[in-house]
């Protein structure tokens, strides 16, 4: 079964987003469990995790399908002691939140070394700041998103996603969510099904297809390898509709949210339902 929906907004609290979600048509989602730009958010109250666990139950949302985001502001590579442990702290926060929510996924950007570090000892305190968030709260899966490879951001690479999961010691507990226009600017070629194929097969090779939870199917402004992470709406940047019509018809990417953060929220039930219609009868 094909899980696609929108990251949607939870203003006014979580509880609000899985009616959202429904709204666009939508049979999965993502959202921010607290304000993304922020620190420390207060603790979420009783009523709001009751509130959410029951609107995600009227509406048919299990956690297989819900790709709650972290805050942007943690980096689980910073060279610096007091950022990283920061950093750590505010994780393992994202992490408690999802567990109180019933949430079994928690989707992150993997760190920068800022060129202070090398990129090998940026990508070992990754893997231990996922290590010490394992320790620290059972269950949730710490899901790593793949970078466009903009400025000293990690995870651009196939090759430094294996690496990240090399070293992280509980491997049921990690996995991996593909961002379209982040593979593409990153320099794997999605233009047609064949190069979609053929990127896949290294992902596999290098990383492995079962450490894949998540996708974030956005089309991409920037050209192949531009390192540019500038989402597009589906059909109307770079990649074009081959990508995505082939992971519709590819039953590796079923039960998994496949989540839009495609530039027009407008757009989205109408992207939606391109999708679905890309699914073989």
């Amino acid at each position: 079964m094909k899980l696609i929906g929108a990251h949607v907004s939870a203003a006014g609290g979580v509880h609000k987003s899985p009616e959202n979600a429904r709204q666009i048509g939508a049979n999965a989602f993502a959202l921010f469990t607290k304000n993304q730009r922020q620190w420390v958010a207060k603790p979420l109250e009783q009523d709001v995790i009751r509130k959410f666990k029951a609107s995600c139950q009227l509406f048919g949302f299990g956690p297989e399908a819900i790709l709650p985001h972290d805050s942007y502001l943690i980096n689980l590579g910073a060279p610096e002691t007091d950022k990283l442990e920061k950093s750590r702290a505010a994780f393992i926060d994202e992490m408690e939140r999802c567990q109180q929510l019933g949430l079994t996924l928690l989707n992150f950007h993997p760190g920068s070394h800022l060129k202070k570090i090398s990129e090998a000892d940026c990508l070992s305190l990754i893997a231990e700041s996922i290590n010490l968030a394992h320790a620290a709260v059972p269950d949730v899966v710490a899901v790593i998103e793949n970078t466009a490879g903009q400025g000293s951001n990690l995870g651009w690479r196939f090759e430094h996603l294996a690496s990240i999961i090399e070293q992280v010691e509980d491997k049921s507990r990690v996995g991996i969510c593909i961002d379209t226009c982040h593979t593409f600017a990153a320099g794997y070629d999605l233009r047609t099904e064949t190069a979609t194929d053929k990127t896949f097969a290294e992902f596999d090779q290098v990383v492995g297809m079962q450490y894949l939870r998540a996708m974030h199917l956005n089309d991409s402004k920037g050209k192949l390898g531009s390192h540019l992470d500038r989402h597009h709406s589906l059909g109307h940047g770079e990649i074009g509709l081959d990508c995505f019509r082939y992971l519709m018809q590819d039953t590796r990417f079923d039960n998994m949210p496949l989540v839009l953060e495609t530039i027009d929220p407008e757009l989205w039930q109408q992207e939606i339902a391109l999708l679905r219609s890309f699914i073989p009868a």
